[in-house]
C-alpha cells in the first residue's frame, strides 16, 4: 500500500506546474495534501478511481488539508471537535478496516514566536486526539508538522536554536509525542541519514544547496512497524517549496 504526504502551498498553483502529472505518475492508494489554500467550490480536480476529501479554512486562501484514496473509507472525520481547533481546516480522518488515517497541516508558531503558546495547545489536543483513536486501532498519521525533530533534520541547527521550527518546546513536544507508542517512519529505516529535507526556503537559492528542514513525516502507531516496507522522500519533486514523502506498507503485516 502506497501512501504519499505533500505540502503543495497552494493546490490550484500546483495544477499549474503539473500536480496531476505527479499524481497519475506515482499511483498512490492513498495521496495526502497540506495547505490547499482554497474554499469549497473553487476547484475541480479529475482523479478517476479516488475518492476525495477535502477540508478548507474558513480564512479564504489559508491552510487547508485534503484526501484522494482508492478505497472509500469506513468513516470520515474532519478536525477534532475542538471549535477552537477547526476553523483553519488542518485535520482530516479517514477510518479504514486496518488504521486511521490522517493528514494534519501543524499551526506555525510564525518568525516572532507569537503562536508558539497556541500551537503547544494545539499539539496537546491532537496528541489527546491521536491516543483516543490509537485505543481503537493502530493510526497512521501524515502531514506537514513544522518541526524540525532533531540537529540532523535541518542544515543549520545551531544557526536555527531559537527558531520557529526548531525551539525548544516544539521539538520536546514532538519528542513526547513519539515517546507515547508512535514511530518516525523515516528515521525508524534511515537512523543516520544527513541532508534528507522536506522543505526549502524560497529565498538565496537554498534548496539548490539542499539548505533545508525535514518537517513533513509519516508517523505511525508502534504496532505498525512491521508494516512499514519503506519510507522515502522525493526532492527532485519541484512543484511547492516542499517536497513529497512516501511510505509504504505492507498490507500482510496490518
Amino acid at each position: 500500500m502506497k501512501l504519499i504526504s505533500w505540502n503543495v502551498n497552494g493546490i490550484r498553483a500546483c495544477v499549474k506546474k503539473g500536480f496531476l502529472n505527479y499524481f497519475t505518475e506515482i499511483d498512490a492508494d492513498i495521496f495526502a495534501i497540506q495547505e490547499t489554500k482554497l474554499q469549497a467550490g473553487q476547484l475541480a480536480l479529475e482523479l478517476p478511481g479516488y475518492e476525495q476529501y477535502w477540508n478548507c479554512a474558513e480564512r479564504k486562501g489559508y491552510s487547508g488539508t485534503a484526501i484522494f484514496t482508492k478505497k472509500k473509507p469506513l468513516s470520515v472525520r474532519y478536525g477534532m471537535g475542538i471549535a477552537k481547533h477547526d476553523t483553519e481546516g488542518r485535520l482530516i480522518t479517514l477510518e479504514f478496516p486496518a488504521f486511521y488515517f490522517v493528514t494534519v497541516y501543524t499551526p506555525n508558531s510564525r518568525r516572532d514566536l507569537s503562536r508558539l503558546d497556541y500551537r503547544l495547545e494545539w499539539e496537546k489536543d491532537l496528541l489527546a486526539y491521536i491516543n483516543e483513536l490509537d485505543q481503537r486501532k493502530p493510526v497512521v498519521l501524515c502531514g506537514d508538522l513544522n518541526v524540525a525533530h532533531q540537529a540532523i533534520d535541518l542544515k543549520n541547527p545551531k544557526a536555527n536554536a531559537k527558531n520557529s521550527g526548531f525551539t525548544k518546546e516544539e521539538r520536546e513536544r514532538m519528542s513526547a509525542f513519539l515517546a507515547c507508542g508512535y514511530v518516525d517512519s523515516f528515521r525508524l529505516l534511515h537512523p543516520d541519514r544527513e541532508g534528507a529535507y522536506t522543505w526549502w526556503s524560497y529565498m538565496n537559492n537554498v534548496r539548490a544547496r539542499n539548505i533545508g528542514w525535514r518537517i513533513d513525516y509519516f508517523i505511525v502507531s508502534a504496532s505498525l512497524k512491521k508494516a512499514i516496507r519503506s519510507a522515502e522522500i522525493h526532492p527532485e519533486v519541484l512543484r511547492s517549496d516542499h517536497c513529497p514523502v512516501a511510505m509504504t506498507l505492507v498490507p500482510d503485516a496490518l
